[in-house]
């Protein structure tokens, strides 16, 4: 008995197209909310205290899925420090390019960074740098180098906007600007730490307002 062959399977609609077939399954995620997430983990918790599983929870993605979009662990907190460096650049750029009274200057930055320090979903998040960062940084040299880089790129923003206050006579000509730039960077650091302890904001503006009366002087121009 001869048997029938049976008809070829009826084309998928793509093929009958001229499709390119597709394979393997789409991304279920966003690269850059994923980072945003793991971000927020990493801030709140630290790297030591932040486990593969705290992440996948985090971002929505399985261990291989991590893996294949940031690298392990270490190289996800990287990653993650890298992007909270460019957002808190971005968000001060206008305050130390825009041209304005050294202290109404001061008084705006100060405010953002509070903004920053204080905003998270459980609580004051503070800084990446100061709170988690630097603490990595005592192991590890490259997290160490974004560390100092990072430090360093704030004293010179500082010590521009001191710079540029002496040239149009609002500080004294015995005024150092890097040394009051130093002094600037140290009461950032000092108010993220406190935002973190969850200290009140009236708190804070009150350590701000008188480190700026020591750096530019009660009577300077606003």
């Amino acid at each position: 008995m001869v048997q029938k062959s049976k008809p070829p399977a009826a084309a998928s609609e793509p093929e009958r197209r001229g499709e390119p077939k597709r394979r393997g399954r789409p991304r279920a995620y966003e690269p850059e909310v994923a980072l945003g997430k793991a971000l927020d983990l990493f801030r709140r918790q630290g790297f030591a205290a932040t486990s593969l599983d705290d992440l996948s929870e985090a971002t929505g993605m399985n261990r291989p899925s991590l893996y294949g979009a940031f690298g392990d662990k270490r190289e996800l907190y990287i990653k993650s420090y890298q992007r909270y460096r460019e957002e808190a650049r971005a968000s001060m750029a206008a305050i130390f390019r825009e041209e304005m009274p050294v202290r109404q200057r001061l008084e705006r930055i100060f405010a953002s960074a509070l903004n920053i320090y204080l905003f998270g979903e459980t609580g004051p998040r503070g800084c990446f740098t100061v709170v988690t960062a630097a603490s990595e940084a005592v192991g590890d040299p490259e997290i160490r180098a974004m560390v100092l880089d990072g430090l360093t790129e704030l004293d010179k923003a500082f010590a521009n906007c001191f710079r540029r206050a002496k040239e149009k006579g609002e500080l004294p000509e015995s005024a150092d600007p890097a040394v009051l730039a130093q002094v600037a960077s140290a009461t950032v650091h000092t108010i993220a730490i406190r935002s973190r302890a969850r200290v009140p904001r009236k708190d804070l503006e009150a350590i701000v307002k008188g480190a700026i009366d020591v750096m530019v002087g009660t009577g300077a121009k606003t």
